[in-house]
């Protein structure tokens, strides 16, 4: 058996993460300005010193939480990267390498339980503070946008089929006996409920909906007659109650069975007519383009969304901005506490001078650019599709994408910056060598 070639300029065994990694990487710099021991001292009081299995570092959890809405991956995606990429580590406190993935990426989800949507804000509120003086601009812009949950396009059909599997399930875990399933019934008014917009199919596939309907209907009544009184399943069977009872001009309709808390929210836009998820309400400063403010909605007017996400700049930033810009939705509010709301008016407005005129067109143009900050929250920072559950999910995934974004932010400023002054110092070589070659030419 032949031995192992010798390995020649072997490292050292006490470098550690810190010595090899490149310390103007954005994601290292990022990493020694966070003050990490803010959390630690928040969130320590929330695990238990003497009870159950060791908790995981606090600064490895929120170090994944706000790596996942950087970088834009599912937690299992941040979970497995991290045991592949050094700087990951480094940004999440680990002093030398490990092979091994760090967590479980269901952890993830019981840490953003434990702290909660204060939790999620203290995060949002160090990603204001790490852009400095940026975020001290006394005008901003405020606009609302459509958080869209994870849910398919609800139909009745849908929602009565799902009913039907639910119940199916409740009766198979409880053991409780079925006068019939339906399954091969189904599956012949599957077949007919296909092809609906086609003439000779339209009548066809209406009676299959009936059917299905029906179907349900029985199951259900049939499941609750067989349940106890104080079975933990009632709940659910007064939402499916509630599915079968709906009709068309119904009002709080159910568009889920897993997420009834979701909302049918129009925008008037000509490619989505109705988009089905929760209203998300941003903040940003005017000058410098920080988010200063994140909050969630249910499906509330514009206009009553002001107060609320006003006082929550307050509570980050410190202060409360002299100026909002906004947009017509948000019509019927000139003036909330001492932020004056500034709505475009139509020129010809004869109460204003040309000048007033002139500084609130410049104003209402400056407002336009939070759309594309919108569109990359929703393309580069989760904000899309929540994968969150409930109204707590959809709260903690605005403010994460907000602070995601804050940090992405600075980080293309460093980066921006270390490109300049290799720029710099590459037209001054050059021009240092031209005047050598024009001097050794004139001797």
């Amino acid at each position: 058996m032949l031995a192992k070639p010798k390995i020649e300029n072997q490292s050292s065994f006490f470098f550690t993460l810190e010595d090899t990694l490149n310390q103007k990487h954005p994601l290292y710099i990022l990493s020694n300005r966070i003050n990490w021991k803010l959390f630690d001292k928040e969130f320590s009081p929330l695990y238990c010193e003497n009870n159950g299995r060791p908790a995981k570092p606090i600064r490895l959890m929120v170090g994944l939480l706000i790596l996942k809405h950087i970088r834009n991956i599912s937690d299992e995606s941040v979970v497995e990267q991290w045991a592949e990429n050094l700087y990951y580590q480094y940004f999440c406190g680990q002093q030398e390498f490990s092979s091994s993935q760090p967590c479980e990426a269901s952890e993830l989800v019981h840490f953003r339980k434990r702290i909660g949507e204060s939790g999620i804000e203290l995060i949002l509120k160090e990603s204001i503070r790490i852009n400095g003086d940026d975020s001290n601009d006394d005008q901003v812009s405020i606009d609302t946008t459509v958080q869209e949950k994870n849910i398919t396009f609800p139909t009745d059909a849908k929602l009565h089929r799902k009913i039907i599997k639910k119940c199916l399930a409740i009766s198979k875990k409880q053991q409780l006996s079925v006068r019939q399933t339906y399954t091969r019934t189904l599956k012949k008014l599957g077949v007919d409920q296909r092809f609906r917009n086609h003439p000779r199919n339209k009548s066809k596939a209406k009676k299959a909906d009936k059917k299905v309907k029906t179907i349900a209907g029985r199951l259900v009544r049939e499941l609750e007659r067989n349940l106890e009184s104080d079975s933990i399943y009632h709940t659910d069977i007064e939402l499916f109650k509630q599915v079968l009872a709906q009709k068309r001009t119904s009002k709080n309709k159910i568009y889920s069975l897993h997420e009834p808390e979701t909302q049918c929210i129009s925008k008037g836009k000509e490619h989505k007519k109705f988009e089905f998820g929760n209203k998300a309400s941003f903040v940003r400063t005017q000058n410098t383009g920080v988010i200063v403010g994140a909050m969630g909605f249910r499906n509330e007017f514009d206009g009553h969304t002001l107060e609320p996400v006003l006082e929550q700049t307050e509570r980050l930033v410190g202060k409360v901005p002299k100026k909002a810009a906004v947009d017509r939705g948000y019509r019927g509010r000139k003036q909330i506490g001492e932020t004056q709301i500034l709505l475009p008016k139509p020129f010809n407005d004869k109460t204003q001078t040309k000048y007033q005129q002139k500084k609130l067109k410049e104003a209402h143009k400056k407002r336009a650019a939070i759309e594309p900050v919108i569109g990359h929250l929703k393309t580069d920072h989760r904000l899309g599709r929540n994968f969150y559950k409930g109204i707590v999910g959809d709260n903690i995934n605005i403010m994460l994408a907000a602070a995601g974004f804050n940090f992405k932010r600075m980080m293309n400023k460093w980066k921006l910056s270390y490109c300049q002054f290799f720029q710099e110092l590459f037209s001054l070589l050059e021009f240092a060598t031209y005047k050598i070659f024009c001097l050794k030419r004139a001797f």
